[in-house]
C-alpha cells in the first residue's frame, strides 16, 4: 500500500480522531489545574470585590480638596517667615597663653584680664501682613518671637528678603508688630471673627515651623477658651490639633475661608519640643484693636482696675457660700485704686462686666485690660451671699502702678481650714480662723509682721470664725486700723497695727 493510500485509509481516520481528543483533554486539565492556583484564585477573588468608589464620594472629597487649596492659595502671600539676629556682649577672659590664668584667672593689673566678645543667637518665627500704608508692610507676630533681637529679616512667600524693624512690643498678650518696606505688591490677610469659632471647626495653620517655609497643616478647633498658657499671658487661647511647631510662633491659624482667626503661640510637648496636637493660638479678636495702637503709639493700653483676682477652689466656695458660681475672688484690693473708689472691697465675688458673664480671673483679666481708660464699666459682684452692681471708672494700666505692693490691701491670701489642713496642724475639728497662705512683700500684712502659715483668729480683736467672716470683719472693723490676732506654732501672737 502506497503512501497516499495510508494516508485515506480507515484506520489512520480512527488515529487522528483519538489524537486529537488527547490534545483537547489534556488542554482542559492544563487550564483547569490553572484556574485552581492560589494566585489565579486571588485575582479572581480581588477582580470580584473591587468597589468602584461613587461618584457623590468622590465629588465631596474633591470639593473639600478644592477648599483647602483654595485657601492656602488665599493665605500664604499674607504670611511670612522672620529669620532674628541677638547679639549680646559679655565679658571673656583673654589668657594669651598664659596657662595658670585659664584655671585661677588673671592677677591684679594683668594685662589679660577682659575682653568683650560678641556672642549672636538665630531665631525664627513667622508674621501676618495685616496693614500697608504706601510702600511700607505692618507685620503682626509675637512678642517672644521678636524681643531682644538685634537683626530681623522678613522673607515673603516669593522668597525675597527685607530688613524690618520693630514698630512696637506687648508681653502680656504676647503680641508684636514690625514693618518692612518695598515697592513690590503683597496682599493683607483678612481677618476673621473668633468669636464665632466652635469646637470642631476646621483650622488651617500657616506658617515656618523649624524654618520650613509656606507650611500649612490641618486639624481641627480642639477648644476654646483655654487658659495657663506662657506666664503673664493673659489670653484666652484657641486649641487646635493642626501640626504646630517651632518656627510657627506668630503665623496664622485660619478657618476654611481662608480668615484669620488665631495666631499661633505656643505648644504643649512633652518630647522636647515636638508637636503631639496640642496647639494654641491667641484669637485674632484679642489682636484686632492692638494693630491701630501698634502703628499710632507703638504700645498697647490696659484699663486698670486695682483688685488682686484668684480662682476659689471648692472649698474656698463653699465656705463663702459661693458653690457653683463662676467669676473671680477680688482677695486684694489696691488702696485708692479705681476698684476702691467705686465701692469693691476685699472678699467680694465678681461675675458679670457690663452684663457678660465672667469665667474666671483669666477671662476677668482680660476683658478689664481691653476697657479703655476713662470708660464706665459696670461689675456685678456677690458680697455676704446679695447681689450688687458697682460702676467703676477705669484708669491706665502701668506696670509701676500694679507692682505697688504697699498700696495692696490688706496683702494677705487667706483660705479655710480644710480637713486636711486642720489634720496637717493637727486641730481640733472645731478649730476656727482661717490660714495665711501668703503674704506679699511690702503689703501692709507684710509690714505688721503676718507670716505665712499662721493661722488668723483674730481682726482688731474680733473673732474670725471662717473665711466669710474674715473679709467681712475686714469691710467692717478694719477702716482706719488693721491689726490680726493668730497662732504660729504654739504661740498666740498679736501683730502691729497698721494706720491707714
Amino acid at each position: 500500500m502506497n503512501f497516499t493510500e495510508k494516508l485515506s485509509s480507515k484506520n489512520f481516520f480512527i488515529f487522528n480522531l483519538v489524537l486529537i481528543g488527547v490534545i483537547i483533554g489534556f488542554s482542559v486539565a492544563f487550564l483547569s489545574f490553572s484556574c485552581s492556583s492560589p494566585q489565579a484564585k486571588k485575582i479572581a477573588q480581588a477582580e470580584e470585590n473591587q468597589v468602584a468608589i461613587p461618584g457623590s464620594a468622590l465629588y465631596i472629597a474633591e470639593s473639600l480638596q478644592t477648599a483647602f487649596r483654595a485657601v492656602a492659595d488665599k493665605v500664604l502671600p499674607s504670611v511670612v517667615e522672620i529669620k532674628t539676629v541677638s547679639v549680646q556682649r559679655r565679658q571673656a577672659p583673654s589668657f594669651n597663653g598664659i596657662p595658670w590664668e585659664f584655671f585661677f584667672g588673671p592677677q591684679e593689673n594683668s594685662p589679660n584680664r577682659r575682653e568683650e566678645r560678641e556672642y549672636r543667637t538665630q531665631g525664627l518665627g513667622s508674621g501676618i501682613i495685616v496693614r500697608q500704608a504706601g510702600g511700607q508692610y505692618y507685620v503682626m507676630t509675637n512678642h517672644h518671637v521678636v524681643n531682644e533681637t538685634t537683626e530681623i529679616i522678613v522673607v515673603t512667600h516669593d522668597g525675597k528678603e527685607y530688613a524690618a524693624e520693630v514698630v512696637g512690643k506687648d508681653d502680656r498678650k504676647d503680641l508684636a508688630m514690625i514693618s518692612f518696606k518695598t515697592a513690590e505688591s503683597y496682599p493683607l490677610a483678612v481677618l476673621g471673627d473668633s468669636e464665632t469659632l466652635r469646637v470642631g471647626d476646621w483650622s488651617i495653620a500657616v506658617g515656618s515651623p523649624l524654618g520650613l517655609m509656606a507650611t500649612v497643616t490641618m486639624g481641627i478647633i480642639s477648644a476654646v477658651g483655654r487658659t495657663g498658657g506662657p506666664a503673664g499671658n493673659i489670653n484666652d487661647f484657641i486649641q487646635t490639633d493642626a501640626s504646630i511647631n517651632q518656627g510657627n510662633s506668630g503665623g496664622a491659624l485660619v478657618n476654611i475661608r481662608g480668615e484669620v482667626v488665631g495666631i499661633n503661640t505656643w505648644i504643649a510637648s512633652n518630647n522636647g519640643g515636638g508637636s503631639v496636637g496640642l496647639g494654641f493660638a491667641i484669637p485674632i479678636n484679642n489682636a484686632k484693636r492692638s494693630i491701630d495702637e501698634f502703628i499710632d503709639k507703638g504700645e498697647i493700653s490696659y484699663g486698670w482696675l486695682g483688685v488682686s483676682l484668684v480662682d476659689p477652689e471648692r472649698e474656698m466656695l463653699q465656705s463663702l457660700g459661693l458653690t457653683g458660681r463662676r467669676g473671680a475672688l477680688a482677695s486684694m484690693v489696691f488702696l485708692d485704686s479705681p476698684a476702691a473708689k467705686g465701692g469693691i472691697q476685699s472678699g467680694d465675688f465678681i461675675t458679670h462686666l457690663n452684663g457678660r458673664e465672667m469665667r474666671g480671673s483669666s477671662s476677668l483679666t482680660l476683658a478689664v485690660g481691653d476697657l479703655r481708660p476713662g470708660e464706665r464699666a459696670r461689675f456685678t459682684v456677690v458680697r455676704d451671699g446679695a447681689v450688687q452692681d458697682f460702676t467703676i471708672t477705669i484708669e491706665a494700666r502701668t506696670n509701676e502702678v500694679a507692682a505697688d505692693n504697699k498700696r495692696l490691701w490688706p496683702g494677705v491670701l487667706a483660705v479655710p481650714l480644710t480637713d486636711s489642713i486642720r489634720e496637717t496642724l493637727k486641730l481640733d475639728k472645731d478649730a476656727q480662723g482661717v490660714i495665711a497662705a501668703s503674704i506679699i512683700n511690702e503689703s501692709p500684712a507684710a509690714v505688721i509682721g503676718l507670716q505665712r502659715e499662721d493661722r488668723i483668729v483674730a481682726i482688731n480683736g474680733e473673732a474670725v470664725r471662717d473665711l466669710a467672716s474674715f473679709y467681712r470683719l475686714l469691710r467692717e472693723k478694719a477702716g482706719k486700723e488693721l491689726w490680726f490676732e493668730g497662732i504660729r506654732g504654739s504661740s498666740t501672737l498679736e501683730t502691729l497695727k497698721f494706720k491707714r
